[in-house]
């Protein structure tokens, strides 16, 4: 019998909505400063997820310094930290110490994250950071586009982990051929992955009605959602959404 693919769930969108409200006031203060976003996290806890995964933007946008911290200390799943190779969010990360820490590329004009990091242009920057985190122990993936240069650049500077990112497939959905083309890149970028010793992981834009396509191609080590399960919480709640999802991943 197969295992199931873990799931990782970002929970940035609990703490976009947090900063509608309460941007600039001190998360920790006496203040009720709602959603909270470690609440949250416990609830999707509760529902099956496996991780729990968190972006620290250089603009702050949504996740605070403090949320990670917080997270750290009082989650019992592991804490997955999305960042830049940016100095002021590694300094952070470097104190967090969270158990995996996933480098994306970041764009402040962008709502969310758009395309994978480019290790072969960027691989000094990337290799430094992967270096500098894999020193205290934090496990490393670097989120790319399923492109064999970039997964052979990924395992040339030590990289022992690729988030392959699936927002081509997401946004091909009811084009049969882009379809079919995006899903043949992935599946072959996870063939070629595991064949030079990585392990694979997935996300950005996977949902309730896409996911099980992914699923269907076997190799994944875990898939990190968010937007889709933060969407269904609206409707039946964080901890019912995410026991959804982990059914369609087994």
């Amino acid at each position: 019998m197969k295992n199931s693919v873990k799931l990782g769930v970002n929970i940035d969108h609990v703490a976009t909505l947090r900063q509608a409200r309460y941007r600039g006031v001190d998360i920790n203060s006496d203040i009720v400063v709602e959603p909270n976003v470690l609440e949250l996290a416990r609830l999707a806890e509760k529902g099956g997820a496996d991780s729990i995964t968190a972006h620290l933007r250089e603009d702050r946008r949504h996740m605070a310094d403090a949320d990670l911290f917080n997270l750290r200390e009082n989650i019992s799943v592991p804490l997955n930290m999305e960042m830049a190779c940016a100095e002021g969010v590694l300094e952070v990360a470097l104190k967090v110490r969270p158990d995996y820490a996933c480098l994306v590329p970041e764009n402040r004009l962008e709502i969310t994250t758009e395309g994978g990091l480019d290790v072969v242009l960027h691989r000094l920057k990337v290799s430094d950071t992967v270096a500098a985190l894999s020193n205290i122990g934090v496990v490393c993936s670097l989120f790319i586009d399923p492109d064999f240069k970039q997964i052979e650049a990924a395992k040339e500077i030590g990289a022992p982990v690729v988030e392959l990112h699936t927002g081509a497939y997401a946004n091909a959905w009811g084009n049969p051929q882009k379809l079919e083309r995006e899903f043949l890149r992935i599946k072959n970028a996870v063939e070629f992955a595991k064949s030079i010793g990585l392990t694979v992981n997935a996300g950005h834009g996977l949902n309730y009605v896409n996911v099980s396509k992914i699923v269907a191609l076997g190799g994944f080590n875990e898939l990190n959602i968010g937007h889709t399960i933060v969407s269904k919480a609206l409707v039946c709640g964080l901890e019912e959404a995410v026991r959804q999802m982990k059914g369609l991943l087994k």
